[in-house]
């Protein structure tokens, strides 16, 4: 599950939970391991349309470490976001156009669901103001609406060139959440 936890106004402070474990404060973040499949997607995009491209050289083209590039492409041809093939010829591949698969769905085929607090997930208990918070009955719109906001921006978008992408989105609002 990828959990995103927000900025605290005192950078010394942190959560403690129920089962003892401490989150220090901090900015939202992807997981590196989401963002490299972020990247990592983004390059194999760059290829779509012509012959299959190994782990290899997709590790080659971002600087990912080869090891974490093949986890990755296990973990993201087992979410059915690359199809993979072994042996002469082999590769991988985008399993759909880069326009049909979104950041949501890349964050989630590495990290699971996109949980912003943990109260989110009906089986997780870990918080100690579970009892009396009168914010938890909201929390599920919230998190509808960071997914909803990662849903909208496709693969597609994220592997144009930086150039290419501010021109295609002219004056877009700089959100996905935003209103044209």
């Amino acid at each position: 599950m990828l959990d995103l936890r927000g900025h605290m106004s005192n950078r010394n402070e942190s959560v403690r939970f129920k089962n003892g474990s401490q989150q220090a404060s901090g900015i939202m973040r992807l997981s590196s391991l989401a963002d490299y499949a972020v990247v990592m997607m983004s390059a194999a995009a760059r290829h779509c349309g012509r012959a299959k491209v190994n782990a290899t050289t997709l590790a080659a083209e971002t600087g990912i470490p080869l090891p974490t590039a093949q986890k990755l492409v296990s973990r993201l041809s087992l979410a059915g976001l690359l199809e993979s093939s072994r042996g002469t010829g082999g590769g991988v591949r985008l399993a759909r156009p880069p326009a049909a698969i979104s950041l949501a769905d890349i964050i989630e085929a590495v990290e699971g669901p996109i949980a912003m607090t943990s109260c989110v997930v009906a089986e997780r208990h870990d918080c100690a103001l579970e009892s009396c918070c009168q914010v938890r009955p909201h929390m599920g719109a919230v998190n509808g609406a960071v997914r909803g906001a990662l849903a909208g921006v496709s693969l597609a978008t994220l592997s144009r060139a930086p150039a290419q992408a501010g021109a295609q989105a002219g004056n877009a609002p700089a959100f996905a959440g935003a209103q044209s």
